[in-house]
């Protein structure tokens, strides 16, 4: 029978498992990988092995699926409507695979897949749609092809027009430290969708050279030093175009709720009915020193991390921080929009009691190809940044675990 099908070409078709039995035999590498996709389609999943990974067991331990500690008996298969069939008994598998073809049970085998009556394809899902690829005998050429398709669709440069409307709103995206490949995965999905991208600075720029030539792009930089654009111009751009019903992307460096305004855009928008969805981006406060080699905390170095905005000097009344409280904290500072201030910070530190021999790290645009790091002390810090010319965005680590790794080159 296998060798009568074997080169005979599989009929793809989508299984709804909702709320029906399916029974998986085994519990070791092949089960962990598959059920995750068994449990998300809603399937009522029987796992039957006497052992199982610590994964797979979690599974159970949770409720996600009922797992019976032992080897495959005939008649397992009974009321199945689909079966995965990966134990590592061979003669446990041949025999239910012959009970699957009895029952007329559509079974997948991992050790023999000619055996089979039915193939996994190698799938992934980017914007609402599920790919499936099957090459046959040829599973690496499946995984290549759905890669290539998700990525496609993922970035935008695979694309087809939606039949259907679009949400209206706008989009608030956090699009990473500056890297274009550390956005979400749902951000360059909407980024690839959008009208109308109002992008900061500190976005991920090279992105905007992907958009299609009819989306306009509203530069909203806040560049230090420089003129920037309002945040009430801001709200009122995204106000506008979203009430023409177009599709707004609002794209912002780091995390748009991490010194970012993002919360004052989306109470803007609300305040005249306009939905907003928040992606949330990955914030240079952790991103930026794990890419020049900092762990923000580290085993019986760090236990507690915390992010500060210097933007305001510890002199200044409107001074929110308490600096003397974070003088006495043992762990990581991470200081954002410091670069202007660093002297007068570390100077505050100093005197509420932190070492000034605190080791200090100063990265300037990280992630990114102009990324450099120059390292000091608490006590050097403010003449070190000034001798370098460092100049924002500069992420500024201040600990112990700054020499928890050789710095890197370059």
């Amino acid at each position: 029978m296998a060798e009568l099908h074997a080169h005979v070409a599989a009929y793809p078709v989508g299984l709804r498992l909702a709320g029906r039995r399916v029974v998986v035999l085994g519990a070791g590498q092949v089960a962990q990988r598959r059920l995750p996709a068994l449990l998300a389609a809603g399937a009522d999943v029987l796992l039957i092995s006497p052992s199982a990974t610590p994964s797979v067991e979690a599974m159970a331990e949770a409720g996600e699926l009922r797992w019976e500690r032992r080897g495959y008996r005939d008649g397992d298969l009974d009321g199945a409507w689909y079966a995965l069939i990966s134990t590592d008994d061979p003669a446990a598998n041949e025999a239910a695979s012959a009970e699957a073809e009895a029952r007329r049970v559509w079974a997948v085998r991992s050790d023999d897949a000619d055996a089979a009556s039915a193939w996994t394809p190698a799938t992934g899902r980017a914007a609402g749609v599920t790919v499936a690829v099957l090459t046959g005998q040829d599973p690496r050429r499946s995984a290549a092809v759905r890669d290539a398709v998700v990525e496609g669709l993922r970035d935008g440069s695979l694309a087809a027009p939606h039949h259907r409307a679009r949400a209206k709103g706008v989009s608030l995206v956090g699009g990473g430290p500056g890297d274009p490949d550390l956005i979400t995965v749902r951000g360059r999905r909407l980024l690839a969708e959008a009208d109308v991208v109002v992008a900061d600075r500190l976005g991920p720029r090279d992105l905007l050279d992907e958009l299609p030539p009819h989306v306009e792009v509203i530069d909203a930089a806040k560049i230090p030093y420089g003129r920037f654009m309002a945040q009430e111009v801001i709200n009122n751009a995204l106000i506008e175009h979203a009430k023409a019903g177009k599709a707004v992307v609002r794209l912002k460096g780091g995390d748009p709720f991490v010194f970012g305004r993002g919360m004052e855009e989306v109470q803007a928008l609300a305040e005249h009915g306009i939905p907003c969805t928040v992606v949330p981006g990955i914030s240079s406060s952790i991103s930026v020193p794990a890419a020049a080699g900092i762990p923000v905390t580290h085993r019986g170095v760090a236990h507690e991390f915390t992010v500060v905005s210097g933007h305001v000097a510890p002199d200044d009344p409107r001074s929110l921080v308490d600096w003397e409280a974070l003088a006495r904290l043992r762990g990581t500072l991470v200081l954002l929009m410091s670069v202007e201030n660093i002297g007068a910070i570390a100077e505050t530190l100093i005197r509420h009691g932190r070492p000034a021999a605190t080791p200090v790290a100063v990265v300037q645009e990280g992630t990114t190809a102009a990324q450099r790091r120059v390292d000091a002390t608490l006590e050097t810090v403010g003449e070190r940044t000034a001798a370098e010319g460092i100049r924002p965005p500069a992420v500024i680590v201040i600990g112990e675990v700054v020499n928890a790794a050789r710095p890197n080159e370059g």
